[in-house]
């Protein structure tokens, strides 16, 4: 009798994955968020600049910033140690204001060992031509919780 092959108890931690988990986060949903680019120690989320998300003044409210930095620097580290994972903390550094039709938010992991991940994040805002526009960027480390 032939040994059936077994399934894998893991499923890949692929972008149709990854936009589930996302989906996952009411506050992701809230804010419309899209996770475009997954995989390899990177990430790239997409929100649109909606007036309901701005500041007084008109800009992107830098808690929004801070959402998406912190997010898909967690999604480019979960891409390089594994799913089961949560932010240990980061820094932002806004470098001007916000405003434009599109945010990304694009993180990779800088360095990757077997229980954390060290990654940044360009906070680029992009306007109704295409041009692309650095407002913010961030640093993060985050943590395998899985055997925690």
């Amino acid at each position: 009798m032939e040994d059936a092959a077994m399934p894998d108890p893991t499923p890949e931690f692929d972008l149709a994955v990854a936009e589930q988990v996302l989906d996952a986060q009411p506050f992701s949903r809230l804010l419309k968020t899209r996770i475009t680019t997954f995989g390899d120690g990177e990430a790239v989320l997409e929100l649109d600049i909606r007036e309901e998300l701005e500041q007084q003044n008109g800009f992107l409210h830098g808690g929004v910033l801070a959402y998406a930095a912190d997010n898909s620097l967690t999604f480019a580290a979960g891409s390089a140690i594994g799913p089961s994972v949560l932010t240990a903390g980061f820094s932002i550094q806004y470098l001007r204001p916000a405003r434009g039709r599109t945010l990304l938010a694009r993180a990779s992991v800088v360095h990757a060992g077997r229980r954390q991940a060290v990654a940044r994040c360009d906070l680029v805002c992009v306007d109704s031509e295409g041009t692309e526009t650095l407002c913010a960027v961030a640093q993060g480390t985050v943590l395998n919780t899985s055997g925690s």
